[in-house]
């Protein structure tokens, strides 16, 4: 009486579409999203806000810019002039 299943455990979860949405030396203009992620992998820097499900977003319009120390990871926004 047993049957062929498609998924192991038949359950499939919807897609969360995270990574970086913008890169670095963009510009971007405030309230847009930088990174969407799980957790704090990567730090909001000056002008970047976090949001309650860690989603990184521009505070300012300006230049995004990575920087990385160590194994420390953090977002910049650079206010043009």
């Amino acid at each position: 009486m047993s049957r062929k299943r498609a998924k192991v455990n038949g359950r499939d979860g919807n897609p969360k579409y995270l990574g970086v949405k913008l890169f670095d030396g963009e510009k971007v203009k405030a309230g847009n999203i930088i990174i969407r992620q799980k957790g704090e992998r990567i730090k909001a820097g000056k002008n970047v806000g976090i949001g309650h499900d860690y989603t990184l977003f521009a505070l300012r319009d300006g230049v995004i810019k990575f920087e990385k120390k160590r194994e420390i990871t953090r977002v910049y926004v650079l206010e043009e002039a």
